[in-house]
C-alpha cells in the first residue's frame, strides 16, 4: 500500500490555462479521498497527472517514497477506473480481467487466482463467461473494477466511474465500492463531481476550483465548517442559502438585517463580530436549519422570520419549501407536517446558532 503526495503541482495548457495551480495535497495510506468540484476544476486532470497519462509542468507526485514525474503510468503500481469502462467488447468477462495480467507474463494459476478472488468480491463470478454486450450497466461497472483489482496496486483511481449508471445503481454501487475500500485496505483516489458520493464515500474530501484547490477535510469538517462560500455551496443539498447582510444594533442586541427582515447574532459570534460593526457580510445558512415555525426542533434558539411560499415540493420524509422575502429567494427543508402552501405567508424559525459569517470581499469563513 501506499500514500500519495503532490507537492505544488501544476499542469498548464497553452499560455493561459492553468489546469491544476499550485496543488499541494498529502494523501494517507489506506485513505479513500474524493476530489469533487464542478466541471472544469481540475480534478479529473489531477487524477491524470498521478496516474502518468500527462505530463506535470511544474511541481513532483509521489507514491509512497518514490517521485513519479518521470515514471512511465504502467510502472507506477497504480489501477484507474474511467467513466467509460473501456471493456473489450469481443473477449468475456474472465478475459477482460485478466487481460492486463496476461500481458505481464503472469503465471495461468495465478491470473486465475486473482480473477476468481475479484469476481467473488465483486459479486460477479456467475458472470465470468459472458461478454461485455450481455451485462448490465452496473454489472459492467463491476467488471471494469474487477480488472483494476486484479493487478493488486498499491493505489486505486476512479475517474466518476458511477456517472453511466441509473440513480437507484449509484446509490448501490456506491455502497459496494464503500465496502471494497474497507475490504481492500487500499488507498482510494476518486474524482466526481457529485457532492452526494463525496460525502457518502470518503475519508476526507478535497474541494476544488479553477484547477485551485480550496479546502481538505472529513466530510462533517467541510460540512459544518466551510473555508469559504464556494465551499459551503458546494457541499450540501439543497445547498446552504447566502444573504448579504450588514450589522445593527451593539452587544446584546447585534443584528443581522438583510434588508428583508433581521434576526440576532448568536452569543458565539457577537464576540467576533462586535469589533468589526458595521462592515458588509455574507451570511449563510442551510435548508435544514429553517423551521417552520410550528415544528421547531427541541433545544434551538430560533429567531422568528416571516416570507411568502413559492413552491412547495413534498419529499415524502420532509418538504423544500422555496421561499422569497421581497426580493431574496432562499429554500427551508421543513417537517413533513408542515401545512405551508404555495402563495400564502408562512412563518419561519432561523437556529441562530448554525448561521455562518462570510467576509464579503475575500468570501472566507469569519470564525
Amino acid at each position: 500500500m501506499a500514500s500519495v503526495q503532490y507537492d505544488h503541482v501544476t499542469k498548464q495548457f497553452g499560455e493561459n490555462v492553468k489546469a491544476v495551480n499550485d496543488l499541494s495535497l498529502d494523501i494517507k495510506d489506506k485513505e479513500f479521498l474524493v476530489l469533487v468540484g464542478p466541471s472544469g476544476c481540475g480534478k479529473t486532470t489531477a487524477l491524470r497527472l498521478l496516474a502518468g497519462l500527462e505530463d506535470i509542468t511544474s511541481g513532483a507526485i509521489s507514491i509512497g517514497d518514490r517521485v513519479v514525474n518521470d515514471v512511465a503510468p504502467k510502472d507506477r503500481d497504480i489501477a484507474m477506473v474511467f467513466q467509460s469502462y473501456a471493456l473489450y467488447p469481443h473477449m468475456s468477462v474472465y478475459d477482460n480481467m485478466a487481460f492486463g495480467l496476461k500481458l505481464r507474463k503472469m503465471p495461468k494459476t495465478e491470473i486465475e487466482r486473482r480473477v476468481k478472488e475479484a469476481a467473488g468480491i465483486l459479486g460477479i463470478d456467475h458472470l465470468l463467461s459472458r461478454k461485455p454486450k450481455q451485462l448490465s450497466g452496473g454489472q459492467r461497472q463491476r467488471v471494469a473494477v474487477g480488472r483494476a483489482i486484479v493487478r493488486e496496486p498499491k493505489v486505486f483511481l476512479f475517474d466518476e466511474p458511477l456517472s453511466n449508471l441509473d440513480a437507484k445503481l449509484r446509490v448501490e454501487t456506491r455502497a459496494g465500492i464503500s465496502k471494497l475500500h474497507q475490504r481492500l485496505g487500499t488507498t482510494f483516489i476518486y474524482v466526481t463531481h457529485d457532492q452526494t458520493e463525496a460525502m457518502t464515500m470518503a475519508t476526507r474530501i478535497a474541494v476544488m476550483r479553477d484547477g485551485i484547490l480550496q479546502q481538505v477535510g472529513t466530510p462533517s469538517e467541510l460540512y459544518d465548517h466551510p473555508a469559504n462560500v464556494f465551499v459551503a455551496g458546494f457541499i450540501g443539498s439543497p445547498s446552504m442559502n447566502f444573504f448579504n447582510a450588514k450589522l445593527a444594533g451593539s452587544n446584546g442586541d447585534m443584528m443581522f438585517d438583510v434588508g428583508s427582515f433581521k434576526f440576532p447574532v448568536s452569543a458565539a459570534l457577537r464576540e467576533v463580530l462586535r469589533a468589526r460593526q458595521g462592515d458588509q457580510y455574507v451570511i449563510g445558512i442551510r435548508p435544514e436549519d429553517i423551521f417552520d415555525a410550528s415544528y421547531v426542533a427541541p433545544g434551538i434558539e430560533s429567531a422568528p422570520v416571516q416570507a411568502q411560499v413559492d413552491v412547495v415540493e413534498p419529499m415524502g420524509s420532509e418538504i423544500f419549501l422555496n421561499l422569497l422575502a421581497d426580493d431574496i429567494s432562499f429554500v427551508a427543508r421543513v417537517d413533513p407536517r408542515s401545512g405551508a402552501r404555495a402563495g400564502n405567508n408562512v412563518g419561519l424559525a432561523f437556529n441562530v446558532n448554525k448561521v455562518h459569517v462570510f467576509d464579503k470581499k475575500s468570501e472566507l469563513t469569519i470564525r
